[in-house]
């Protein structure tokens, strides 16, 4: 308990969560301090660039180990298989339709590399070790759960199957997955993660001014505008959320968290890599999965499936998560 109250205490009086918390309460108000869109998309570019690049880095001077080997194949099997337990549960929770519930699914079953980044500078402050190279398990978690979502989508017959002929059908899958693969995400991290890894250390000091001194500046400014935009989301589509899907935003992170936990302790990782395998499991995506769910599910609403990600479940995993993954995971240091 006292491990678990310093780490909460860390964590909530930190500059990144304060600018969060600071953004959320003012939008949630009525203020509007949002960043212009693509001022926002750089910084999470830069971000994604940043965490890449020192993982890449990192990997050429450390050799990738076994445990980061675990845990990459844990957290694509566990992207794959959240999408189908989330689903089967929110038709016990709600009526909700085949769409949306495989939209949310995606959402639940994919990652959000904000939260990542948030548990990578949490793990630091505390002088916690983890492996830089872990940036490309975040990467490998992002695509998985939107397979499994298009495949529950074409299961049932909804969807981009739904909108037309077999052969438009096929048309729409092949965008789909080519909006999987190639999204901004998974093309920028594991692109700079390659760069890094082709530099090495003399690369990192060649941009350390611009990579490595000013993440923590560029992270603040990055989850005040977060915080706006989750605290205008909930404030707008607070109306489509009814108590089952609140829970459900709140209860699906703590399985993802628990399902990590125990592939951590049955390969035994260290307390860093498990506290940022059950992050990663417990997070939500609000980057890749919407892009791919606006082609794959045109007929889902994201009024539903952008405000439990954004609007609840990011606020709770940054806030209560965070201190409760890194406990968690320091059981098996025990």
């Amino acid at each position: 308990m006292t491990l678990y109250l310093s780490i909460v205490e860390h964590n909530l009086l930190s500059a990144p969560v304060l600018f969060f918390c600071l953004g959320f309460g003012a939008s949630v108000l009525g203020a509007s301090i949002a960043l212009p869109g693509g001022v926002s998309k750089m910084i999470a570019i830069y971000l994604m660039l940043a965490i890449g690049f020192k993982g890449g880095a990192a990997f050429v001077t450390d050799a990738i180990s076994t445990e980061v080997l675990l845990c990459l194949f844990a957290g694509v099997v566990l992207s794959g298989a959240m999408p189908f337990a989330a689903f089967r549960l929110l038709g016990f929770l709600s009526p909700l339709g085949t769409a949306d519930r495989a939209a949310i699914a995606a959402h639940y079953g994919s990652i959000s590399i904000v939260t990542f980044t948030a548990a990578t500078d949490a793990l630091t402050r505390l002088g916690l070790d983890f492996s830089a190279s872990m940036a490309a398990v975040a990467a490998a978690m992002e695509a998985p759960a939107i397979v499994s979502a298009v495949y529950l989508l074409q299961r049932t017959g909804s969807g981009c199957q739904s909108h037309g002929k077999q052969t438009q059908g096929k048309q729409a899958s092949r965008s789909v997955m080519q909006e999987v693969f190639f999204n901004v995400t998974i093309v920028v991290l594991l692109g700079a993660f390659a760069i890094g890894a082709v530099t090495g250390k003399d690369g990192l000091s060649d941009v350390s001014g611009f990579l490595v001194d000013p993440f923590r500046g560029v992270l603040c400014l990055f989850l005040l505008d977060l915080g706006a935009v989750a605290g205008q989301g909930l404030r707008n589509g607070w109306r489509s959320l009814n108590p089952p899907l609140i829970l459900f935003a709140a209860g699906m992170p703590v399985l993802g968290a628990v399902a990590a936990f125990l592939s951590a302790t049955a390969f035994g990782l260290s307390q860093g890599n498990a506290a940022l395998l059950m992050t990663l499991a417990a997070s939500a995506s609000y980057i890749a999965a919407p892009a791919a769910m606006r082609m794959a599910a045109p007929e889902a609403r994201p009024e539903i499936y952008l405000t439990m990600a954004l609007g609840v479940t990011f606020p709770l995993n940054l806030l209560i998560g965070l201190p409760l993954y890194i406990s968690a995971a320091g059981l098996l240091a025990l």
